[in-house]
């Protein structure tokens, strides 16, 4: 879409000879100058007179047309083609700040003289040879109405093409009858229904849609659509504004579920959990569509961090589309529904974005429909964004953005039908903004003429899009639309009515709906869940057979000769020791899973290899640079493994994985972060969603996050995965928490987590130099035999009897205190390791302090006082008196010089052993 104000300095004889080349070779000339000269080809081929070309043939004569004018003409078209949304009205309440379109005639090198000429270039548009003010009405219709388009920085044809034909030629087509009244059906539903909230509800927060209730006729738009192109499910995430509504007039969420939620009559099953405001609740349904398609609805539950739930959307219908559509993305359908403040606040949303084409994230596209109330809670969008649209990030992918008045309720819906159809086209992201107004302030109870009393004091006077349809439709000669009008509130007033009062008679209880279902054949967590964990041993010929597979390749795969020794090393190993290495171990586990039939998922920043070089799960053929993934070649039918090295991303990486946890119990989902500390840029999701997310929804999840943990000098930021923050947050058996020293206790505890019949996070904190310690290697008996160790005794000393002092530890420490321990011979001394630190396993705690009756038991750890387990054990572990060995209370996890380093792990160790 070029400007071409450079063409327009040529002599008209150029431009006749590139039109003469364009004649003998079409594809020969610029693309843009090739369509511009398409739009002739009528007028050409009824031309009055014939030119030869070179090659004898007769050309098309071209008397008569002024082609600096046409090209002038051209020019105005692609203007509005590139910056009609600039001048589009797409503000209900108040006119649009200038942002310099520079679309008026003069720009062009036209004046009002030239409007009533005829121009070929009306071709162009679908119109034919006509004048332009004909063609600059249709551009104004197409471009600059109460819709603008943004599509100038698509470079893929085949879109801009497909876009510029339903502009042109499509969206202002009429309406049918059906359409028009399902849409008067839905505003009536949205707006009544909110009304009716305002009036039974007085000061309730509800976060209202008065304003935005179009996006009702718009979500029933798009998911009718869908329906009809193949989508079998769709999957919502959306913040707290609306959500009421489009729970009860598009997901079909019972009125009385929602008023006895109001009431405060519905039971809350709080065995297991707090529960969270109704606008944060998840719902699934199953609804038909008015062609009778059968469509899956779920909108996902959702914290109040704003956009946070987006990745976790976008995970859950990934998982869903490999799991149950075979990867046809068609199927499944993710709508992500922004607020305007923080779709342009928010760095997730960038996030979510630059995954949507990455081949371990790509879920065929999502809608992003965003509620642009112009504001944030009190801030105007002048204070909100540097971009001239909310939408500006849509760019970075080349969605398209559709922006539309919220109160034109046809051109919102032909909006969505469009978005609807695109993403099914082209599996691509597209947004609609649609602009629109907040009815009351950022909740109900809130005034919001403390801060915006101009703005406010024009909503007061404004009416709602239900209001404004209805008189356009009387406006534009549909008759009976006042009367139907009248007879649908009257109906629904009636309907909520008779809902509410039979609420009041009979409070209702608490319904689980279809994401709770998913998950009905799980039980539930309890303490004598976590005394001991079941077996998860595999038999000494299936470790053989994993083994070998995972040593194996293709003849013709050259892998590095540096990997290849390494891999040999393990299979001299195990022939020489009968000992298994932790990498080997690790997928070992994945590879029981896989063989199994069950899904494993590891995503992370360098998984494939493995940060710290160990794992070498995909191998590269070092002339050919080809992959080749170990775990894939196990058996004939078996789940492919599903590893992808991610963007260098937390927050929305680890979103997608517990996304994709959360739709399928039966897959083993991992996330790794490169060092165990970057885990604090995905805080939200840890806080809000893995730590939480049982008890506030009642969902379960077994997202298993991998930290590199331990101290060795690499200063504070590749010390720590900050061990004390996930213990704080550790209650009601929300998670577990694991610091594991010996390479089948990993692969037992990353199998239990689909042994158990319930799901919990796993949060183990990983090693990093001791991945090639040989004391984390284990013996094939040990993968064999029972299942995870949560405590792991002594086996140095002889006789308990004589020992004098238990030094109770976690991960890397253990092995620096075994070696002196050895090196001393220290029989006094027993150190004792705990593998899982939450839920605690009391039990067997208590029976090693009984077996160490004459001991003084010691927490010995690497992490400052303040940080690590240590008051957490201080706070829990009541049946021992201890004393702890650590770092001083420190403000940063570790220094950053060596020496120091050192000096502080020797003081642990010689306070420890009472050197």
């Amino acid at each position: 879409m070029k400007d071409f104000s450079y063409i327009t300095n040529s002599h008209p004889a150029y431009i006749e000879s590139l039109y003469q080349e364009f004649v003998q070779n079409p594809e020969a000339i610029d693309p843009d100058m090739k369509k511009f000269f398409e739009g002739f080809d009528f007028a050409i081929a009824n031309g009055s007179g014939t030119a030869s070309g070179s090659n004898g043939q007769a050309l098309p004569a071209t008397d008569g047309i002024d082609w600096m004018k046409e090209i002038k003409v051209y020019r105005l078209i692609l203007g509005y083609r590139n910056k009609g949304h600039l001048l589009a009205k797409t503000n209900p309440i108040r006119p649009r700040k200038d942002r310099g379109a520079n679309l008026g005639l003069s720009f062009f090198g036209l004046s009002e003289a030239d409007m009533n000429t005829t121009y070929q270039a009306g071709n162009l548009i679908g119109l034919g040879a006509t004048t332009l003010k004909n063609i600059l009405t249709h551009l104004e219709r197409c471009y600059a109405s109460n819709v603008g388009i943004e599509f100038k920085y698509i470079s893929d044809q085949k879109k801009i093409d497909w876009l510029t034909n339903e502009m042109e030629r499509q969206f202002t087509q009429p309406l049918s009858l059906d359409k028009k009244k399902r849409i008067l059906e839905k505003l009536n539903q949205g707006v009544m229904f909110e009304k009716f909230l305002h009036t039974k509800y007085i000061g309730q927060k509800r976060f209202s849609l008065e304003g935005g209730e179009t996006t009702i006729a718009a979500l029933d738009t798009i998911i009718n659509t869908a329906a009809n192109n193949e989508v079998q499910e769709v999957v919502i995430g959306m913040a707290h504004r609306g959500r009421l509504n489009v729970l009860a007039n598009v997901m079909g969420k019972t009125y009385e579920q929602i008023f006895s939620e109001f009431e405060g009559t519905a039971v809350m099953d709080q065995t297991m959990g707090s529960g969270d405001v109704k606008y944060h609740m998840g719902y699934g349904s199953e609804i038909q569509t008015p062609d009778n398609k059968t469509i899956h609805l779920k909108l996902m539950p959702n914290p109040s961090h704003l956009e946070a739930v987006d990745p976790v959307v976008v995970g859950f219908a990934r998982a869903k589309a490999d799991v149950l559509y075979n990867s046809d993305y068609d199927k499944i359908l993710p709508i992500l529904i922004h607020g305007d403040a923080s779709v342009a606040g928010q760095g997730i949303v960038y996030e979510v974005l630059q995954m949507s084409n990455l081949r371990g994230y790509y879920t065929g596209g999502t809608i992003h429909f965003v509620i642009n109330n112009q504001i944030g809670f009190t801030t105007d969008f002048d204070d909100a964004r540097s971009a001239d649209y909310c939408t500006s990030i849509a760019a970075m992918v080349q969605a398209p953005v559709l922006h539309v008045n919220g109160d034109d309720a046809e051109a919102v819906v032909k909006c969505a039908e469009i978005a609807t159809r695109y993403r099914q086209e082209f599996n691509s992201d597209i947004f609609i903004d649609m602009v629109c107004y907040r009815k009351h302030g950022h909740n109900e109870g809130d005034d919001p003429k403390y801060t915006q009393p101009q703005l406010y004091a024009l909503i007061d006077k404004h009416q709602n899009p239900r209001e404004i349809y209805t008189q356009f439709l009387i406006q534009n000669g549909e008759s009976d639309a006042q009367q139907l009008a009248k007879e649908m509130e009257k109906k629904f007033w009636a309907d909520l009515q008779e809902r509410l009062d039979e609420v009041k008679q009979n409070p209702l209880p608490y319904k689980y709906q279809q994401p709770e279902l998913v998950w009905k054949s799980l039980g539930k967590a309890t303490e004598e869940s976590f005394d001991q964990s079941p077996v998860t041993a595999i038999a000494e010929a299936e470790v053989k057979r994993l083994f070998d597979k995972l040593m194996n390749w293709p003849a013709d795969f050259k892998p590095l000769k540096k990997v290849e020794k390494l891999l040999q090393d393990k299979i001299k190993l195990l022939e020489a020791e009968q000992k298994i290495d932790w990498a080997t171990a690790e997928l070992l586990a994945y590879g029981s899973i896989l063989v199994e039939g069950n899904v494993v998922r590891m995503s992370g920043q360098d998984v494939k290899r493995g940060t710290f070089s160990h794992r070498h799960a995909v191998l590269r053929d070092e002339q050919s640079n080809e992959e080749y993934n170990r775990l894939n070649y196990f058996q004939d039918n078996q789940e492919k493994f599903r590893i992808y090295n991610s963007l260098l991303s937390e927050y929305g990486v680890l979103g997608f994985e517990y996304g994709y946890a959360m739709a399928n119990p039966n897959a083993l989902v991992i996330w790794e972060a490169q060092f165990g500390d970057f885990c604090n840029g995905a805080q939200t999701m840890i806080d809000q969603f893995i730590a939480a997310g049982e008890q506030k929804w009642q969902r379960q999840n077994g997202v298993v996050m991998l930290l590199p943990h331990g101290y060795e000098g690499q200063g504070p930021e590749h010390s720590s995965a900050r061990l004390e923050r996930f213990l704080q947050m550790c209650a009601e058996l929300n998670m577990v928490v694991t610091n594991i020293t010996t390479a089948a206790n990993l692969f037992h505890a990353l199998r239990r987590q689909l042994a158990w019949n319930f799901r919990k996070p796993m949060i183990n904190f990983s090693p990093k130099a001791n991945l090639r310690n040989p004391g984390t290697y284990s013996t094939v008996q040990d993968f064999t035999n029972g299942g995870f160790k949560e405590v792991i005794d002594d086996g140095f000393v002889q006789d308990a009897a004589q020992v004098k002092k238990v030094l109770l530890c976690s991960g890397k420490i253990y092995f620096e205190m075994a070696d002196q321990q050895l090196k001393e011979n220290r029989q006094d001394i027993a150190i004792v390791r705990l593998e899982q630190l939450y839920p605690l396993p009391h039990k067997q705690l208590e029976a090693l302090h009984r077996k160490y009756n004459k001991a003084t038991w010691f927490w010995v750890q690497e992490e400052p006082l303040n940080m690590g387990a240590a008051s957490f054990l201080q706070m829990n572990l009541k049946n021992i008196n201890f004393g702890v060995i650590s770092r001083n209370a420190s403000a940063a996890t570790a220094t950053g010089y060596a020496k120091v380093h050192a000096a502080e792990q020797a003081e642990i160790i010689s306070t420890a052993f009472g050197i």
